[in-house]
């Protein structure tokens, strides 16, 4: 039976959905061309490239999935993220959002094309589209959950899906970028202000306070990040954390914020502090996981067992434990969290098929067709999305982390040595991307069912994590390759303004 405080739970989050979803239709005013639409025209000043930055990642991975990880394995757990992400963010604004600014691109798919060509633009771009199924379904996933948790079952998890991706796909393809990027703005200061709250209100529940969580995770080996000191050990430590560290530095989405910024100097500023900022609040869903083992041992122990859902760590001990007004908080701060991060995921590939894969429907056409075909992307990809979050049995936290492991291997490589090695040549690129993705999963498939013993070397399965075997293929692939198959004629690296100008003159 309802309560009238769960109807009023139901009221508070349909408002705070209406309010978004107005936001960012009415963003649709600011969107005239393709450009607005990809990168808001080029014109985001600091404050919001740093809220873009910070929702997007801050995902339903980030307060579900890692904090109930870090609950069952630890700080070892979740390398990956927070800690990998946010080297990425940090990474991005220091190393790559400057020179890839200076192109005024739309998508990271055109950098391969005026790098190294058409079919490695092509080859990337279908890469990294492929990456973001696992990353949106798991945010699409966890409306449902959130859905599921508020109607007391009423909604099941699987329609929940479909409202929330229903939800965040109509305010998505009306304004594009500028609806992401005003509903981000919105939904940082949602999460942000929440999460200290909650944190606080939770914390007030633990004799001892604070000090008493911390002391009791350090006593229990929560906090040793650090792996045994063993070489398989700290190769599945590094593995982790360049998984998201590197693997998500080619995504669509982080260009696209880097772009966006109103100038260079923003774009690697934004993705610095927001990475930054991303660490430090991700900490906190962290911190109240593990305080809800101290409330209530026996809750989250059955939750952490086969047949509980450890995603319902942080909702159960909010529901369980706090005053109505938290509640909503709360979910109003999971709902930013999803929402943020599921519109981004959702545009990024969407923006990457039309312009990337499909580019030559636009020849002759003008911007009010172009538009209508982008837009057109983002639903036909939202429908696939939708099949692969229904049918996928992993966990938010394995969606997210299995993403980013093609594109580590398929699509870093290229773009680091494309920007820092002059040298770096087509045939370079193409023997850097079939290497790793191929090394990538046949080191898979021998890890799995002791397919090594098959071949005499049983102690050989889980030494190398396949995707950091990929990587380092990749890399021994891309410098025999470029050394050995130079470009006849060389193409000069894009990073100063003349040669960019010349790059966007060229592709076009």
């Amino acid at each position: 039976m309802f309560t009238t405080k769960d109807y009023l739970l139901i009221a508070a989050v349909v408002l705070y959905i209406l309010a978004n979803v107005v936001v960012g239709v009415l963003a649709a005013k600011r969107v005239k061309n393709s450009t607005d639409y990809i990168v808001a025209g080029h014109r985001l000043p600091l404050y919001m490239v740093i809220a873009t930055v910070f929702a997007t990642w801050f995902g339903s991975e980030t307060l579900l999935g890692t904090s109930s990880t870090f609950v069952s394995e630890g700080m070892g757990g979740i390398v990956a993220d927070p800690f990998g992400a946010a080297l990425c963010l940090i990474l991005v604004g220091l190393f790559f959002a400057g020179p890839l600014y200076r192109l005024k691109l739309l998508t990271i798919g055109d950098y391969y094309k005026i790098r190294y060509g058409r079919d490695i633009e092509i080859a990337t771009s279908v890469v990294i589209i492929i990456s973001y199924l696992g990353w949106v379904a798991a945010q699409f996933t966890a409306l449902g959950v959130v859905f599921n948790s508020i109607s007391h079952g009423l909604i099941s998890q699987n329609a929940g899906i479909y409202i929330g991706a229903a939800i965040v796909l109509i305010y998505t393809i009306f304004g594009g970028m500028w609806s992401v990027a005003l509903t981000d703005l919105i939904q940082m200061a949602t999460i942000a202000i929440g999460l200290v709250v909650i944190t606080w209100v939770i914390t007030g529940q633990v004799d001892g306070g604070a000090p008493a969580v911390i002391q009791h995770a350090a006593e229990s080996g929560k906090l040793n990040m650090l792996p045994d000191a063993t070489l398989v050990g700290w190769l599945g430590f590094f593995s982790a954390l360049v998984t998201l560290g590197f693997g998500s530095i080619p995504q669509q989405d982080v260009f696209q914020r880097a772009m966006s910024a109103n100038s260079e100097k923003n774009a690697k500023r934004g993705a610095v502090i927001g990475g930054v900022l991303y660490l430090l609040i991700a900490m906190m869903p962290i911190y109240l996981a593990y305080t809800a083992f101290i409330i209530e041992p026996a809750t989250v122990q059955s939750m952490l067992s086969d047949s509980g859902d450890p995603q319902l760590v942080l909702p159960t001990l909010v529901m369980n434990h706090t005053p109505f007004f938290v509640q909503i908080i709360f979910f109003g701060a999971v709902l930013s969290a999803i929402m943020s991060t599921a519109s981004a995921t959702l545009l990024a590939p969407s923006s990457m098929i039309s312009e990337n894969i499909l580019s030559r429907f636009f020849v002759g056409r003008d911007e009010k067709y172009k538009l209508r075909f982008i837009r057109s992307s983002v639903v036909v990809f939202a429908f696939f999305v939708l099949l692969y979050a229904v049918q996928s049995e992993q966990s938010i936290f394995q969606m997210v982390e299995d993403a980013y492991k093609v594109v580590l291997v398929g699509a870093f490589v290229p773009l680091a040595f494309g920007l820092y090695w002059k040298r770096a040549s087509h045939n370079g690129a193409r023997l850097a991307m079939v290497s790793g993705i191929v090394s990538w999963l046949v080191f898979e498939y021998l890890d799995k069912d002791s397919n090594w013993a098959m071949l005499g070397f049983p102690d050989a399965a889980g030494v190398c994590p396949p995707q950091l075997a990929g990587l380092i293929i990749a890399v021994i692939a891309m410098l025999v390759g470029s050394l050995i198959w130079p470009n006849r004629k060389g193409m000069p690296q894009p990073l100063n303004e003349k040669i960019a100008d010349e790059a966007v003159l060229n592709a076009k």
